[in-house]
């Protein structure tokens, strides 16, 4: 008798561990209200696409302040993209604020740059599918080499998340400033090559 309640617990305890499993693992595909969506419904149709900062004090966060807030000396922005739409080019000025970029796609973070990358205060990134990108290199300039840093996002839509860290109470306003000097825009479509 003990040896059937063993097997049957045992039983149990085993579908109840595969399906809290599948169960978790289910939850990113079936969430309607993933980071994307978030990112892509807080976004505006007018071009440069509007990056949103999360208030890093005391003060009532934003209405589009929905992401978590892990730590209250960072301030955090969102611009959101569709690649169908053109590249995505994000400019950043460096200051005297640490300030980072994160790109993410469906499947999470595919590419993370801090300022120190910058050159002459400036860190101009380019988010490209693949066609974008091979276009981009075939309309290079060999006298003129682009400066932009280029990146071929796995995904089509993802979304960009500026941090800005204030490491002093006086600068937050600094870091929510930083952040949203930070400019999100659609690439122009490519331009004819020069007529040689």
């Amino acid at each position: 008798m003990s040896l059937r309640f063993a097997y049957a617990t045992l039983c149990g305890l085993t579908l109840a561990g595969l399906v809290h499993v599948a169960t978790v693992l289910a939850i990113p595909l079936l969430s309607e209200t993933d980071a994307l969506s978030r990112a892509r419904a807080s976004e505006t149709l007018d071009h440069p696409q509007p990056v949103y900062t999360v208030a890093t004090a005391a003060n009532p966060a934003p209405a589009e302040a929905w992401l978590p807030i892990p730590d209250p000396a960072v301030a955090v922005g969102v611009c959101a993209y569709d690649l169908a739409d053109g590249p995505l080019r994000v400019s950043a000025r460096t200051g005297p604020l640490m300030l980072t970029l994160a790109a993410h796609g469906r499947r999470g973070a595919f590419y993370a740059v801090t300022d120190q990358a910058a050159v002459r205060g400036a860190l101009d990134l380019v988010i490209l599918t693949r066609a974008q990108y091979d276009e981009a290199l075939a309309n290079d300039d060999e006298n003129e080499p682009s400066r932009d840093v280029r990146i071929v996002a796995p995904d089509r839509q993802g979304f960009v998340v500026v941090r800005a860290l204030a490491g002093l109470p006086s600068q937050r306003a600094a870091a929510n400033a930083a952040v949203q000097a930070v400019a999100c825009s659609i690439d122009s479509q490519s331009e004819e090559p020069p007529a040689r």
